[in-house]
């Protein structure tokens, strides 16, 4: 039956249909009484001539009246009118979860927030002796005032819940028919617990497995169980578990997997009892007891980990209690600015390089720091210390990790690696992927409902992912008349609303970047100020650089606009690159500062070793090197250097018998990995010139300039040249593949052609003397070897290195291959060349080095006769790599 608009029902005048139901169809309607809008319920006139239907109407009706809460859909009046019988319920407006999660799944936030009050609604109704029987999306209305449950018409009256031994030994209301039979199956199925499906009898705890499937479908936007057939669903509520909630959305919190998966439990003894217990959960996770990133794997250990921790920071708080007294000193003596240092750990060094990780971050409360470092073992990975501890704690699985940044809550790091970003939890655990990336990214920041932005590459613009995961979306543009070819490190304001980045051009203006306040709601934009790196937002103030001289300007977060002057806080600060716009400082929420002085950066220098390693001498003054390569006939070496002034890094050529070096390049951009020619005319080099990435070359006497070979919106490296000089291998690191090996012909068409492209990771870094064999790196087998192969084709291929190894040379006569590993050791291996083989033999270890080989570049190289070598030794890096933290720092306000 369908009624028509201006219709009555008593004193009901029908507006217009909202909707059908397997119980009835539902109207807008006006109470002309009360002249207010209305929702008014009738039982089609097929389902009216069936008595049992007709009563199981008329006690949805007496059901509902039973129950007042915000959470339940309120029932106003019933009436029968003509053979049509109706009830009159609350008019909501808004849309069903069923209708929203069409779109995506919901933020951590919200699903939460839903959850609790849909437990609230269903532990009123149980306390009442009702139970649904029929909860799921579709039956659950969001509304500016929260949610509703609607439609008990399936809810079946039990007797309030007494003293009993369990659940399911209620008894059946006294003098109540059952109209739903045992055997008899009512509900939607992909709700429906085991025991419904099995015709069993429901009780709370089958209400509790229907809001599990729904908080399953709010927290991952997919249902819990899904098949191709009736038959093969039931079959798998039955059997299966459903994967998951972090396998699906990596940033739910992992408490929330807990509480899903106890209400999904096949036997209803071991799912919660009550909706009480299952709110109780959810609130506590609200409030703070697990929060979005942490993998949940590790959530099982958290507590005994936090416990550890808290006990731990007691004694170490007591240790430091000279400092505790400074910190929290009564509020009538004025705060004190104190300084102090923070070391490296033991046996490693700060990994401050603008091209891999960035700088360290101290989590929003202050009590702790993230920071790469390169341990004894070679390898750079993150490592947590808590400010007040002595030592800090490396996280596995986060080798070569780039721009750490905290979760809101400061308990999780989010951070870039393998063209992914991921989060891993700060007490340890395995990291979780988010999503992907390019390869060479540049900074994020996370809100505290989950939403990351992020810079996917170093050309590209701002990104979004959403809480919970799912599809990125640009949140920014590049504005054609600032000429912007790179959006990087966004950082959230308090509002969660507008954030700030750093707009990049080709060129650098003197005065810096423009910072851009921005809004994701897609409003106007406008320069906030410029600066030469990335700024921050810390304590009411802007933390930026002018020249190197860091400054903090108050900052009114609630009009997002600058209130006050600003004073300088740190004097020459390291800033890593001009062009990458980095810069080392860090601050907390709560007056922490840290930050790194760019005095005494230039610590390392170019060392002569012999083949048994010892020290024959140097080469150069001391410099901020980066990576060394020499000449075939070993009269020159290049070497990229780091510019103290400006952070860029640029081409030095040094003549190797009158000890001297001089600048080769001098474009504002990076120049890394610079390659001679077999003759020694040219030098081949990665650069960012103009902000594109590519490998250029240049005449080594430096009497021309500098001609482009390759460009790229990827990382792209040369390696090395064939004896005949007309082949230049080099790698890009490509996102889908992570990097492959390509080389130019020369003396041909001069375009790049790939020789490998796999899944893996794999870089060139030697040719045979006669060009017919090529030495690169690869990772396939999990871990980084060295091997040959032929060229230009590649065919069957010979591993080199024993346990893994890094940077490989080829003798200039051919018979040796030396190669670098991960433990520091040398290795040189015997090599017999063959018309379609080659014969390697066992490596043998030279020498040690005092560090092992880093990512960036080789920091040895060998002469063509393999007698003697440049090693760049950074012994003095250590010392010279202490950051400076400042406790209370805008304290020291004038």
């Amino acid at each position: 039956m369908t009624l028509a608009s201006g219709s009555r029902l008593g004193p009901y005048e029908v507006l217009s249909p909202i909707g059908a139901g397997g119980m009835g169809e539902v109207y807008k309607a006006k109470d002309t009484r009360l002249e207010r809008t209305v929702a008014v319920k009738v039982l089609p006139e097929h389902l009216s001539a069936s008595p049992d239907l007709r009563q199981r109407f008329e006690r949805e009706a007496k059901t509902i009246s039973q129950l007042s809460h915000p959470h339940i859909c309120a029932l106003y009046d019933v009436g029968n009118q003509d053979g049509v019988e109706y009830l009159v319920m609350e008019f909501l407006e808004g849309e069903t979860l069923a209708e929203r999660l069409v779109k995506a799944a919901l933020p951590a936030e919200q699903t939460l927030k839903y959850g609790i009050e849909i437990a609230d609604a269903l532990d009123k109704a149980h306390r009442q002796g009702i139970v649904h029987r029929d909860l799921k999306p579709g039956n659950v209305m969001l509304t500016k005032s929260g949610v509703k449950l609607l439609d008990f018409g399936l809810a079946k009256a039990v007797a309030p819940a007494g003293p009993v031994s369990a659940v399911t030994s209620l008894p059946t209301m006294a003098g109540g028919q059952n109209l739903t039979q045992e055997g008899t199956i009512l509900g939607t199925f992909q709700y429906m617990a085991p025991e419904q499906l099995e015709g069993k009898e429901a009780d709370a705890r089958t209400d509790i497995f229907a809001f599990g499937a729904v908080l399953y479908e709010m927290a991952t936007g997919k249902k819990a169980f899904a098949a191709g057939s009736q038959a093969s669903l039931i079959a798998a509520i039955l059997e299966r578990e459903p994967p998951p909630i972090s396998a699906v959305q990596p940033m739910t919190p992992p408490a929330l997997d807990r509480v899903v998966k106890t209400c999904l439990a096949k036997d209803p003894e071991n799912r919660f009892q009550t909706a009480h217990d299952v709110k109780l959960q959810l609130q506590w996770i609200a409030e703070g007891g697990s929060q979005a990133g942490v993998p949940a794997p590790v959530a099982a250990r958290r507590r005994s980990r936090e416990r550890i921790w808290m006990a731990a920071s007691v004694l170490l708080a007591a240790a430091a209690g000279v400092l505790g007294l400074l910190l929290f000193q009564s509020s009538r003596q004025p705060v004190r600015v104190i300084r102090s240092s923070l070391t490296p750990p033991e046996g490693a060094v700060f990994w401050l390089d603008s091209a891999t990780p960035g700088p360290p971050a101290l989590s929003p409360d202050g009590s702790r720091v993230v920071f790469s470092a390169r341990g004894t073992d070679g390898k750079i990975r993150l490592h947590v210390r808590g400010l007040d501890a002595v030592e800090s704690t490396p996280l596995p699985g986060t080798e070569d990790a780039q721009y750490p940044f905290w979760s809101p809550d400061s308990r999780s790091i989010g951070f870039f690696a393998g063209s992914k970003m991921k989060a891993v939890e700060a007490a340890g655990g395995p990291p979780v992927t988010l999503c992907s990336t390019e390869a060479d990214p540049k900074g994020a920041t996370w809100r505290k409902d989950g939403t990351i932005l992020f810079a996917k590459g170093s050309a590209s613009t701002i990104w979004r992912l959403p809480p919970g995961g799912g599809e990125v979306a640009e949140v920014t543009h590049f504005d054609q008349k600032r000429a912007d070819n790179s959006h990087r490190h966004p950082r959230f304001l308090p509002d969660g609303k507008h954030f700030l980045y750093l707009a990049r051009s080709s060129t650098v203006p003197s005065e810096g970047h423009p910072v851009i306040l921005a809004s994701l709601d897609g409003g106007p934009e406008k320069v906030l100020l410029r600066s030469p790196a990335a700024v921050e937002y810390a304590s009411g103030h802007i933390l930026f650089l002018r020249d190197r001289t860091l400054m903090a300007r108050p900052f009114d977060a609630g009009r997002n606009e600058f209130s006050g002057n600003p004073f300088p806080v740190a004097e020459n600060v390291s800033l890593l690159s001009l062009t990458s716009a980095v810069a080392v400082f860090t601050a907390s929420q709560n007056g922490e500062l840290l930050y790194r002085t760019a005095t005494g950066q230039a610590s390392a220098k170019l060392q002569w070793l012999g083949r048994d390693g010892n020290a024959q001498g140097t080469l150069g003054d001391t410099g901020d090197y980066i990576e060394v390569s020499l000449s075939p006939d070993g009269k020159r070496a290049a070497a990229s250097v780091r510019d103290s002034n400006t952070g860029n890094r640029d081409i030095w050529i040094f003549d190797v018998a009158r000890n001297l070096g001089t600048r080769f390049t001098f474009d504002p951009g990076n120049e890394d990995s610079p390659v001679f020619s077999p003759d020694g005319n040219w030098v081949a080099f990665a650069g960012n010139q103009k902000g594109q990435e590519g490998i250029y070359r240049k005449s080594s006497s430096g009497s021309s300039d500098q001609e482009s070979l390759y460009e790229s919106k990827y990382s792209v490296s040369p390696v090395c040249w064939s004896s005949d000089g007309r082949y230049l291998a080099f790698f890009e690191q490509v996102p889908e593949t992570k990097s492959d090996i390509k080389f130019f012909d020369l003396k041909g068409d001069r375009k790049p052609q790939i020789f490998l492209k796999t899944p893996n990771f794999e870089y060139p870094v030697a040719f045979s003397p006669d060009g017919h064999w090529l030495a690169y790196g690869s990772d396939e087998s999990g871990k980084f070897q060295i091997y040959v192969t032929s060229f230009p084709t590649p065919g069957r291929k010979w591993q080199i290195s024993r346990e893994d190894g890094a940077y490989a040379y080829w003798s200039a006569d051919g018979k040796e291959i030396l190669y670098h590993a991960f433990s520091g050791d040398l290795y040189a291996v015997d090599v017999a060349i063959r018309p379609d083989s080659i014969e390697p033999g066992i490596p043998k270890a030279l020498f040690k080095l005092p560090i092992p080989p880093k990512a960036a570049g080789p920091d040895i190289y060998p002469t063509a006769d393999h007698q003697r070598f440049l090693f760049l030794d950074r012994g003095n890096e250590k010392a010279s790599s202490l950051l400076n933290l400042v406790i209370n720092w805008n304290a020291a306000k004038r």
